[in-house]
């Protein structure tokens, strides 16, 4: 299989196989290729994971578990409750 890379990519591979972290050109092609398909298995846990939250959350407002902000005070009392409650979490867990 031939490959035509831009410059800039070839000096990276050569740099690399240059800095004694690999033995050759075609390892660091190698290890690059595993980093894709390492960084694509983890895209596709994190987009599962996504999908997983969303399918949750259409069936807490199916149950009706959603609370309904309808004015920007409404949205200025969940946040300050949101961070009184996180707050609260925060001296229990400095108090263990």
């Amino acid at each position: 299989m031939n490959i035509s890379l831009p410059p800039e990519l070839e000096n990276l591979i050569n740099e690399k196989v240059k800095s004694g972290l690999y033995d050759s050109a075609g390892e660091v092609i190698r290890e690059s290729l595993r980093l894709f398909q390492e960084q694509d298995e983890l895209r596709r846990i994190r987009q599962d994971e996504l999908r997983r939250e969303i399918m949750l959350g259409v069936e807490q407002i199916r149950r009706g578990e959603y609370i309904e902000l309808k004015t920007s005070e409404d949205f200025t009392e969940l946040a300050e409750k949101i961070k009184k409650e996180g707050r609260a979490e925060l001296e229990k867990r400095k108090a263990k």
